[in-house]
């Protein structure tokens, strides 16, 4: 069974994002996602900087980039969302969307890309051969200081919430889904593998990058969405800045939903 064909089938992405919640996650990415393509552009002389996403799910990032003039190449596993991404081009954004696998890269050469995104992947590859393979990829095709910025799903955020506050902890621990230290222990049936912060960095240092920084994407919104998406415009804009002010705090990162990880090639 294509367990992530099925669900994303069946998943409004875009609504997620577009949601008070969850456009935290988006802007602090794309917070982030300008700062670093700003730096690469003082850095280069002349040309245009180009844009590799892996797993473009159904082109949040791909066309907002390609919306400002960014030539893009969108890669995406699953046939519905490639479809949705497809149907939203314009003739006047240079994207490029093509099926494609993280693990595979090979359609591009070394050394191509300014920046290379991989902001879905990485929470669906269950081994961690897969998962160094795909961030391999993604550091090979970028050009030489260039950026990867892989994201990914954390342990604690998911035990908090899911195990704890929803009430699974007694089924899961009896069923294995926990290990002994509370780690998920994720099958493809499971969609969604669950990383803490010292097995991101372990699979970075394997790598021939520096890291820039790693980054709560949305910090204690996952655990308040419910009063996130009914704040007020001007408390919606406190809280987006409070957390852009303290998304770089490593005493935090473990509880966050998601992390990003910003890798520059050496």
């Amino acid at each position: 069974m294509n367990y992530l064909e099925e669900y994303y089938s069946n998943y409004d992405e875009d609504g997620r994002l577009l949601s008070q919640s969850g456009q935290v996650e988006y802007i602090t990415t794309m917070t982030y996602i300008h700062r670093y393509l700003q730096e690469q552009k003082a850095q280069r002389e002349q040309g245009r900087l180009r844009i590799l996403e892996v797993g473009a799910g159904t082109g949040r990032y791909s066309l907002a980039l390609a919306k400002e003039g960014y030539p893009v190449d969108a890669v995406e596993l699953t046939e519905y969302n490639l479809g949705i991404l497809r149907s939203k081009i314009t003739e006047r954004m240079q994207i490029k969307a093509i099926q494609g696998n993280a693990l595979d890269l090979s359609r591009y050469e070394e050394n191509t890309f300014d920046l290379v995104l991989v902001l879905g992947p990485l929470y669906h590859l269950y081994t961690r051969g897969d998962q160094l393979r795909a961030l391999q990829e993604a550091v090979r095709v970028a050009r030489p200081g260039g950026y990867v910025f892989a994201a990914y799903c954390m342990n604690e955020s998911v035990v908090l919430q899911y195990e704890f506050l929803d009430g699974h902890i007694k089924e899961d621990r009896a069923s294995g889904k926990l290990s002994g230290d509370y780690h998920c222990l994720s099958q493809p049936e499971d969609l969604f593998v669950m990383m803490r912060k010292e097995e991101i960095e372990a699979l970075t240092q394997q790598l021939p990058v520096e890291r820039r920084g790693l980054v709560a994407t949305d910090g204690a919104t996952g655990y308040m969405r419910n009063l996130v998406d009914a704040m007020d415009q001007e408390t919606f804009a406190r809280w987006v800045e409070y957390h852009l002010l303290t998304c770089e705090r490593q005493d935090l990162i473990g509880a966050t939903n998601h992390s990003l990880d910003i890798l520059q090639k050496n």
